[in-house]
């Protein structure tokens, strides 16, 4: 499948696609920038995007899992605990589609400021 990079000022995240209905419309609407906001220890910016939810879509996500948030048509990139979270788990505000993963250390993400652009393509 596809990989996709992620920059954010001096940041780059390279994300691994899964085979999924949302990973595909992500893929088909590149390339496109967007606007960071975060809320806890997760990043997140809205997309040209609109899908249904997932059957297997879930709030507390593994590090790692880039997530998809329908309601909000939002790429979520959570690194730690959200102001819902019990303990350290990575608990999004919504179940969301699971959409990609990365190997890259996420904590980079602490220092992303709201208002920052985000751009994403395909990896060349």
């Amino acid at each position: 499948m596809t990989s996709i990079v992620v920059n954010i000022g001096a940041i780059e995240i390279i994300i691994d696609c899964l085979d999924t209905p949302t990973a595909k419309k992500i893929v088909a609407a590149l390339p496109f920038d967007s606007i960071a906001q975060t809320w806890g220890q997760e990043v997140y910016f809205s997309t040209p995007v609109q899908i249904e939810r997932e059957n297997n879509a879930k709030d507390v996500v593994e590090p790692g899992e880039i997530a998809f948030w329908v309601e909000g048509d939002c790429i979520a990139i959570g690194y730690g605990p959200t102001p819902i979270s019990e303990g350290n788990e990575i608990r999004l505000a919504a179940k969301t589609n699971i959409w990609g993963h990365t190997k890259d250390n996420l904590d980079v993400l602490s220092n992303v400021k709201p208002g920052e652009t985000i751009s994403l393509k395909t990896v060349d």
